[in-house]
């Protein structure tokens, strides 16, 4: 994020706003304007800016990050574009517009003469007073975006979609019913047009969509490969471990497996901010644990609590949380031996451990398999109290065999019959916000 070009109008609002100069004072004391850029959703023009390297630069890391056999994913915001861009004046019809002031437009003298087009928004928010809408309504307004997507996938190797699901037909038409439609209704999906000409000749290119509203479904239809999965975010903030189990156990696998899952991101408040160490912990071994993208935020590994507004070019220093970096030192160094996110993965439904005892509704359970019959468990109860369940393991030939169950996070070891296994399930009684890494093979 933030490494497209912005302008100086969008800097001039991001310094305007004295709700925003305030917030910055909060995070950022004693800040000075030059501590302020414009917002990285405010895009002037989708080329690199020299402070960063230009373009070169760009390709220079790109090639740093294959030598490590890492890719690079750049943002693509669609629904709007910056009050910097040149599009403003050479082609004003791109964008939603009305014939007379009204709120939400602004004035643009355009090469056409004045108009007064209207600032992109979320119909559930006030307009964003640094960006200007594209009208989807319109083919042109199509195709030039999809020209911009091209152009931007050719310097990376995946995007991520800003506000996705904005885009959508029904969604769009609603949004601006009340300006007027220069074009009949628009048939297909923007999307699904716009990821099949990037794919045509980026068949490997990877599209990831910030998308909420229970829209997701929809999205990975129309050929997004990831999305947000916000739901399960919202859940584990709420600290709703039975809707947590709930939500994951009504996706369709396939569904799960396209979800990115996540504990923080640039809108959300810090994760170390609402959540104590072990409440993360579990959270965190969750969402790695989990088939689909995992998804990471700058400064989540070391416990940062300041949300950052997107408009500052610095940070303040924050001292590391030793307690947040150790969880994260022993996942990211345990699972890579593990078959979690290499093997084929299934969530698994937890019973009950005896009659009257409904903390089974507390844990996420999911079985992994690279090398049949061996097996790794990711187990998490994400309840402030112990919880109890007996788990349904399913490798073949379970019942023929004794099993040596390693638990991967603290090096104790277990030995369980089969045919008990096949019978009632792996009984597990974890404490509060305890986990376990499991690996089971025959004795």
């Amino acid at each position: 994020m933030g490494v497209w070009t912005s302008g100086p109008r969008a800097r001039q609002k991001a310094l305007a706003g004295p709700d925003q100069r305030r917030l910055y004072g909060q995070v950022l004391p004693g800040w000075q304007a030059e501590d302020v850029a414009g917002s990285p959703f405010a895009v002037g023009d989708y080329e690199v800016p020299d402070a960063l390297g230009g373009e070169a630069g760009l390709a220079e890391f790109r090639n740093a990050l294959h030598a490590y056999g890492l890719k690079l994913l750049l943002d693509f915001v669609p629904n709007h574009l910056g009050l910097d861009h040149r599009w403003l004046r050479e082609r004003p019809d791109l964008f939603v517009q009305s014939p007379k002031p009204r709120p939400g437009t602004f004035r643009q003298q355009t090469r056409l003469g004045p108009r007064w087009l209207a600032h992109g928004k979320d119909p559930h928010f006030p307009p964003w007073t640094d960006t200007v809408q594209l009208d989807y309504r319109r083919p042109a307004a199509r195709a030039a975006m999809i020209g911009l997507l091209q152009s931007v996938a050719r310097r990376c190797d995946g995007v991520r979609c800003d506000m996705a699901m904005l885009l959508l037909n029904d969604v769009f038409s609603r949004a601006w019913e009340q300006f007027p439609a220069p074009d009949p209704a628009p048939g297909p999906e923007f999307w699904a047009e716009a990821i099949a000409a990037v794919k045509q000749t980026l068949p490997g290119f990877l599209f990831l969509a910030e998308a909420y509203w229970g829209l997701e479904p929809r999205l990975q239809e129309l050929g997004f490969d990831y999305t947000y999965d916000k739901g399960l975010y919202d859940k584990l903030m709420a600290r709703d471990a039975a809707g947590a189990q709930r939500h994951l156990l009504g996706l369709p696998p396939q569904g799960l497996a396209a979800g990115a899952h996540f504990l923080e991101n640039h809108d959300e408040p810090r994760a170390a901010s609402l959540l104590s160490p072990p409440e993360q912990g579990a959270a965190a071994l969750l969402i790695l644990g989990l088939p689909g993208m995992r998804f990471l935020h700058q400064g989540q590994l070391c416990g940062a609590r300041i949300r950052v507004p997107v408009q500052l070019l610095r940070q303040p220093t924050e001292p590391s949380q030793a307690a947040i970096e150790a969880l994260y030192e022993r996942l990211l160094t345990t699972l890579p031996a593990t078959a979690v996110g290499r093997g084929q993965g299934q969530l698994l439904v937890p019973r009950a451990a005896w009659p009257d005892n409904p903390t089974a509704q507390n844990f996420l359970l999911a079985q992994w398999q690279a090398q049949p019959p061996e097996l790794d468990l990711v187990a998490v109860n994400l309840a402030p109290h112990p919880s109890q369940c007996y788990v349904p393991l399913n490798p073949p030939g379970l019942a023929a065999r004794q099993w040596r169950l390693d638990d991967l996070l603290s090096h104790e070891h277990y030995v369980r019959d089969g045919q008990d296994l096949q019978r009632q399930g792996l009984y597990l009684d974890l404490p509060a916000h305890g986990t376990c890494l499991l690996h089971a093979r025959p004795a």
